[in-house]
């Protein structure tokens, strides 16, 4: 069963953005895996709480898109 993991942070992406992400990683991996494997396909997103992540040691203050 192949697996798609993406993190995200928490409240960027509105719940169609990311139905659209999760549609549209699933139809690459079809794309190489090949229709059969549609059904066995996982696609999980995974929100970041705001302050659980940093670049280079900052963590930056956002504002929610959604």
């Amino acid at each position: 069963m192949p697996i798609a993991r993406i993190q995200v942070i928490e409240g960027v992406f509105s719940d169609e953005q990311l139905g659209s992400m999760i549609t549209k990683v699933t139809e690459a991996m079809i794309d190489v895996e090949g229709e059969a494997m549609r059904e066995k396909t996982w696609v999980i997103v995974e929100e970041v709480r705001s302050g659980l992540w940093a670049i280079g040691g900052s963590i930056p203050k956002l504002k929610a898109n959604g």
